[in-house]
């Protein structure tokens, strides 16, 4: 996703008349009801789905995302130092399948960066024949370390399907497999592929074996359990049960020797299928990244508007079109109390990585330059919020009332088996001004919980709502009733995953 905004021209009367006449016969000729993911005029130059790399540290994620699109997800000094991903990666594919029947599979299937032609040659030696475009996917790449969990929820709110790393030299599961794969589970993410990375450094029967407890692992379950005289409902962990990836393939791999790669490239057409995507109501952007894309010195008349990169939910963006993010700026009143001030601004360029749009439809990472001050784009500050067209945005909540699932025990957590430790990894319940850290979407706050109570009333009817708790964010959010949420607690001085829940209402904060 090139984040790349727009330059001021050297003509600016000119240019800016020719861009005023292009977006004119651009909205004339579109009709957003015509398109969908896979139409070539979408695919051609934009990715329509969003494939998240989840696993535990160092299992392989970011080179897997390198062997598939040819683009280095790991970019910030800090990174490339301590070799782990810290903020989320980005990175588009183009998978190509070859036109000749007769070119054996998994061969058949080949993937490229995201400015390759549509219509290459085969790249299987003795084929003559050409390659058809079938996908244009991105990549959301999830650092895997136990202290970013919260980014990694970030990542999950814009998530089609994932891929599920797991190294063949480890044990299986490492802690944060089952914090990684519990998460999207949380999400609803339904479609997930299975890699055994670096079976280049084990032996053969050391990887069939290590397989065997892979296909183990996936087969347990999180459940609601039944309340009890002496406990509210909980999420447990039941053997063969199945989890959202018990049915997921899993193909060994080696990232590094790209080994099996165009397998993967196969797997991602034929088993994760194309979203249902919204074209014709409001357009929708959640904000997962931000930047000033001006370098030190840069002349004033020089200056290009902040850039806002995220994912399209509904609807198309176009080149022109006037839009409104929102919470906006957000500063304190004389009591202390947050006010709001959303930031209405104007789509001045469209970007996925190289590929410059005309429009950006649902899916995929999009990068929309702006006229905003790239003071309020610079080092993420709009992440968490939301784009859209003038007055079609959802109220901005101070508070929210969330219908909540708790876990009955940490994840991601090793325990010896002495009792002491298992008592540090259950789960409790809870309480009036704990705390927590809470994920909305992209947003990412903190909270705290004014009161937390058993619904005995609803739950005797329906599994749906299990605790109510009513918490005061920290920094007010965009969102609507039923967005998803999760909750994360701080534990020995790393946040962890303690439950998840749905928003049911909420105290709207009046916007200036």
């Amino acid at each position: 996703m090139n984040m790349a905004g727009s330059k001021r021209p050297t003509n600016e009367h000119q240019d800016f008349i020719s861009e005023e006449e292009e977006v004119a016969a651009l909205t004339f000729e579109i009709d957003p009801s015509t398109l969908t993911p896979l139409s070539s005029e979408v695919i051609s130059k934009q990715a329509t789905i969003n494939l998240g790399t989840i696993g535990h540290v160092a299992h392989g994620k970011s080179t897997v995302v390198k062997a598939i699109s040819g683009v280095t997800t790991v970019r910030f000094t800090n990174e490339l130092v301590r070799n782990i991903t810290i903020k989320l990666g980005y990175a588009n594919a183009k998978i190509y399948k070859c036109e000749n029947s007769g070119c054996p599979r998994p061969g058949c299937y080949r993937s490229y960066r995201s400015d390759k032609e549509d219509n290459p040659p085969c790249g299987r030696q003795g084929c003559n024949s050409r390659m058809k475009l079938v996908r244009h996917v991105s990549f959301v790449d999830c650092p895997g370390h136990d202290i970013l969990m919260a980014t990694m929820l970030n990542g999950a709110a814009v998530m089609d399907a994932a891929l599920l790393l797991i190294a063949g030299n480890e044990t299986c599961p490492q802690p944060q497999t089952s914090e990684h794969l519990a998460a999207v589970e949380i999400m609803q993410l339904e479609h997930i592929i299975i890699l055994q990375n670096k079976v280049d450094l084990i032996r053969k029967t050391q990887a069939l074996e290590h397989e065997k407890s892979i296909a183990e692992f996936v087969k347990g379950a999180y459940t609601v359990n039944e309340p009890s005289a002496s406990a509210s409902f909980h999420i447990t962990f039941e053997p063969n049960a199945g989890t959202v990836a018990a049915k997921s393939p899993i193909v060994p791999i080696s990232a590094q020797l790209k080994y099996n790669i165009d397998a993967v490239s196969e797997y991602i057409v034929t088993h994760i299928p194309v979203p249902v995507r919204d074209f014709t109501c409001d357009p929708r952007l959640i904000v997962i990244r931000s930047f000033d894309v001006n370098k030190p010195g840069t002349a004033v008349d020089d200056l290009a508007g902040g850039v806002a990169g995220g994912s399209i939910l509904t609807g198309v963006l176009r080149l022109g079109q006037e839009v409104e993010i929102r919470p906006g700026v957000v500063t304190k009143d004389n009591m202390g109390r947050n006010q709001c001030k959303p930031i209405f601004s104007r789509i001045m360029s469209l970007h996925a990585e190289n590929n410059a749009l005309q429009f950006a439809v649902p899916g995929g990472l999009i990068g929309v330059g702006t006229r905003m001050d790239p003071m309020l784009c610079r080092a993420d500050r709009l992440v968490g919020q939301v784009l859209g067209a003038v007055g079609t945005l959802p109220k901005i909540y101070s508070e929210l009332e969330i219908s909540l699932f708790l876990l009955r025990r940490l994840l991601g957590v090793k325990t010896d088996a002495g009792t002491e430790d298992k008592k540090q990894a259950k789960v409790t319940k809870l309480l009036k001004n704990e705390l927590p850290l809470v994920n909305i979407g992209s947003t990412c706050t903190g909270g705290r919980v004014l009161s937390a109570k058993m619904n005995t009333q609803s739950a005797a009817q329906t599994k749906a709502q299990l605790t109510m708790a009513k918490i005061q964010l920290t920094s007010p959010a965009c969102t609507e009733v039923g967005e998803k949420v999760t909750l994360s607690r701080r534990i020995e001085k790393h946040w962890r995953l303690i439950g998840w829940g749905t928003v049911q209402r909420g105290a709207v904060l009046e916007v200036d």
